[in-house]
């Protein structure tokens, strides 16, 4: 005889597996219409539950364990979902890691579970195929069928573009760093979308390898003949690299050049000037990636849609950005002598 399933259920009622899961095992979160229907279906079926086939009241958290450059992001992610989870009435747990085989091990104790980070396509799947709700906060491919929670990449890095050419800046510098984050890719379509806008304003890239490499990129548009008055870094810790090494040079910001970071950081009021920068919603973010859990458990979202939720920035002017420099010949001139 076929072994009968809580999948065998779900296709029979045209339920979730997690669903009718929480149907048999009596919790909240289904109609007594549904947990009557449920129940029927399985009695009629032979379904006999396994003595430890229930859901745990858990929402998981896993964070890929390599993405060291997001590691500030991630304490305010954990915090944003912690406390959401527990508002909510579920227990939090996280765990770091990359493996896949780790990350089903530990999606198969939680009722929920979110990832943060860069995760390969296989873990992702395996957590779809057990039927646990899942929420991401990474990017996916265009249109696959997965719920993510993120911030505004693509309009921030528009809103920086409208705030330079606001200032005056026709020569910008977009410091993108390593070419292999998605993120920063988005901010420079979004910087770019605008500037393409204006003729008159040039924008010129700096990708490379290691954050300490900024200034053989810095040299080398110097060298075309290309003097950036303002530079938009796609991290706070890119911007941080970008004003040490520009202020060595004898550069004064923003005087002779404007310096705009993105993420808020803790760095970003302790160096003199105070960055300007776009801040990232990471607590929001992660209390975003535990509501869709929770919504996805008491079925408030339609099953057959996968949504988007957008959590959006905002600009910090501080102290490193400015109008630009009436004559680019004085910073010219700085940066020869350096």
């Amino acid at each position: 005889m076929t072994r009968v399933t809580l999948a065998t259920i779900a296709e029979k009622t045209g339920l979730s597996k997690f669903a009718v899961s929480r149907a048999l095992s009596g919790k909240s979160g289904v109609s007594e219409e549904t947990r009557r229907l449920v129940q029927s279906v399985a009695a009629d079926l032979g379904y006999l539950r396994p003595v430890q086939d229930s859901t745990p009241n858990v929402l998981g958290i896993v964070f890929h364990d390599t993405d060291l450059v997001n590691s500030e992001l991630q304490v305010l992610v954990q915090s944003g979902f912690q406390s959401e989870a527990a508002r909510r009435g579920y227990q939090a747990r996280m765990i770091w890691t990359h493996l896949p085989d780790e990350v089903e091990a530990f999606a198969r104790t939680c009722a929920g579970v979110s990832m943060v980070g860069p995760h390969l396509k296989e873990s992702k799947y395996r957590i779809k195929e057990l039927g646990i709700p899942l929420s991401l906060n990474g990017w996916i491919d265009p249109l696959e069928r997965f719920d993510m929670v993120h911030g505004t990449d693509h309009e921030s890095g528009a809103a920086v573009a409208n705030y330079l050419i606001g200032l005056g800046h026709r020569r910008i510098a977009y410091v993108q760093g390593s070419a292999n984050y998605r993120g920063r890719v988005e901010r420079l379509y979004g910087l770019r979308e605008v500037v393409e806008q204006h003729p008159d304003v040039e924008l010129r890239q700096l990708t490379f390898d290691s954050e300490k490499m900024f200034m053989g990129c810095f040299r080398e548009l110097l060298d075309e003949g290309f003097n950036p008055t303002a530079f938009f870094c796609a991290h706070d810790g890119l911007a941080l690299t970008a004003m040490s090494e520009l202020m060595g040079m004898g550069y004064k910001i923003p005087h002779d050049a404007t310096v705009i970071g993105f993420g808020d950081f803790s760095a970003a009021t302790q160096i003199t000037p105070n960055l300007t920068t776009v801040k990232t919603q990471g607590q929001e973010i992660g209390a975003g990636l535990a509501r869709v859990l929770d919504d996805r458990i008491h079925q408030r979202i339609n099953p057959s849609v996968p949504v988007r939720v957008m959590l959006c920035g905002h600009l910090i002017e501080r102290q490193s950005s400015g109008p630009a420099p009436a004559s680019a010949t004085a910073a010219k001139r700085l940066a020869a002598a350096g």
